[in-house]
This record gives C-alpha cells, sequence and structure tokens, in this order.
C-alpha cells in the first residue's frame, strides 16, 4: 500500500516547509502528538508507531473518525458528485444535521477540495459560506489514498478537543508535539482560519505555558507561528529560528508573497548549536 498524503486542503498549510519541519521526526520518540491537525502535512510526512492528532473543530474530526472506520461509504458518496459550480452551492446549502454521518463526511471533503484556497469559514449560523474555487483539482477523491489514510489511522488516536486539555491529558516522556496554531497577532489583520476570536493572543499565552509543561514531562515540541513581536517576546527562552514560507491566503497570484515564519523547538542541537 503507498504512503498516504493529505486528502484535504487547508489554510495554512505547511506543505511548502515539509522538509525542515520532518528534520525534527526522528523513530526514537514515543509518540507523535499534533494538537492543531488541519490536514495534516506533517502527520502524514513521518512515519510513526503511534499518534494523537486533535482539532477543535469537530466537522473535521467526524470526516477523520468516518475515514478511520470504513472510507468505501464516503468514496461511493463522492463519485455521484458533479464538479460543477452549480453542485457545489447545492452542496453547501444541504442542512448537515439533516444528514447521515457518511453524508457528512462526502460533503465536507466535496467542499474542501472545491472551495476557495481551502478555506473553512462559518457565518454567524454556523454554516460553511466560503465560496467555490473556480479552480478544478486534479480528483476530488483518490480511494487508495483513502484506504492508505485509514490504515494509517489505525495506530492514531483521533480528538476533538482544546490543545491544551488534549496535551496535558495525554502527554508522556519522550513523546514529540508538533504545534501550528493559527495566528493571533496584535494589531494586524491575519486571517483566522477557524473563525474570529477562536485563537487569540491569550491562546499564544496558554502556548507559551504549554511547552514549559512539555518541557517538564520531557518530552520534544516543535512549534511553527508568524514571525512577530508577541511570538518573540514569548518564546524567546527556546531555540529559534526563522524561515519564509509562501503564503497563497489572496485569490490573485499578484498578490501572493512569502511570509516569514519562526520555528521553536526545545530538541538540542537542531541547528547545528
Amino acid at each position: 500500500m503507498n504512503k498516504p498524503k493529505p486528502f484535504l486542503r487547508w489554510a495554512g498549510s505547511k506543505q511548502k516547509l515539509l522538509p525542515k519541519l520532518s528534520q525534527f521526526w526522528n523513530l526514537n520518540y514515543n509518540r507523535y502528538f499534533e494538537p492543531f491537525v488541519g490536514s495534516g502535512q506533517l502527520f502524514f510526512n513521518v512515519d510513526c508507531d503511534k499518534s494523537v492528532i486533535s482539532d477543535l473543530n469537530p466537522d473535521l474530526i467526524e470526516v477523520f473518525n468516518q475515514i478511520k472506520k470504513n472510507p468505501y461509504p464516503i468514496h461511493c458518496l463522492l463519485q455521484n458528485y458533479k464538479v460543477s459550480e452549480e453542485e457545489y452551492y447545492r452542496i453547501r446549502s444541504l442542512n448537515p444535521k439533516n444528514l447521515g454521518i457518511n453524508q457528512r463526511a462526502a460533503r465536507f471533503i466535496y467542499l474542501n477540495r472545491l472551495c476557495f484556497n481551502g478555506l473553512y469559514r462559518t457565518n454567524s449560523k454556523g454554516q460553511f459560506n466560503v465560496p467555490f474555487n473556480y479552480s478544478n483539482p486534479e480528483t476530488i477523491c483518490d480511494y487508495e489514498n483513502l484506504k492508505a489514510v485509514s490504515k494509517k489511522f489505525e495506530k492514531t488516536e483521533i480528538i476533538c478537543g482544546d490543545f491544551e486539555t488534549v496535551i496535558k491529558k495525554n502527554i508522556r516522556k519522550n513523546d514529540f508535539v508538533y504545534l501550528d496554531p493559527p495566528y493571533a497577532v496584535e494589531n494586524r489583520r491575519i486571517f483566522k482560519q477557524y473563525g474570529p476570536q477562536t485563537f487569540g493572543i491569550d491562546d499564544l499565552n496558554r502556548i507559551s505555558d504549554l511547552l514549559k509543561f512539555i518541557e517538564n514531562k520531557e518530552a520534544k515540541f516543535l512549534l511553527s507561528y508568524a514571525y512577530c513581536k508577541e511570538a518573540i517576546d514569548l518564546f524567546s527562552g527556546w531555540k529559534m529560528q526563522k524561515t519564509f514560507v509562501q503564503r497563497n491566503i489572496s485569490g490573485f497570484v499578484k498578490y501572493r508573497r512569502k511570509a516569514a515564519e519562526v520555528l521553536v523547538t526545545n530538541i538540542e542541537n537542531q541547528y547545528g548549536e
């Protein structure tokens, strides 16, 4: 069976940073944790016998758990969906509460594959409201990949929950944690992937405290975040490296640019020190 690949698109994806991020993981760690999993770019890129992945988005976690259970019914449903703007808005208009669990999962994947830049955004009523992308993907559903994903999920605990709660409840000595939270930068207009007021400066302070907790548990962590004053001030006690990543949130290519990020870790000698 082929190595599984991410089957979702996600705003803020770290796909272009994978060669650098992967260097922090090694098979000597007991377990892999990713509490802001999103599309799971790093999770799917590393080999790990035991993993704990989580997210605060219940729709995302439901999809993961259904793929883990059995991807075939979801694949069958997706095969019946047309790739068109009209079909996109028809499926988007469906009320998930009136759908079965596999129908909800198929709807989520379909909308994710065809929506604008893989964004997840809801209105004040909790309704998904991202527009059609106007650019067809190569495929909506690669069943062979979904089967490989399901196989990897067999060794994975999938949790819907707050990052701090999940880590503090489960972390043990010699585990590895990768944190890639949404950006909450003061006085800057940065798109928030999970909607307004979901991740703020107070949560960034919680991240800082959590890194200390992980260190005290004799576990290792890697954090990727926007290169900004708030992050530099909060994480200055750890090893830090500035890097750059292509940002594709803008709908127009001419406005897409490289953005500075910072990698923060407690792994010794990772930067050749």
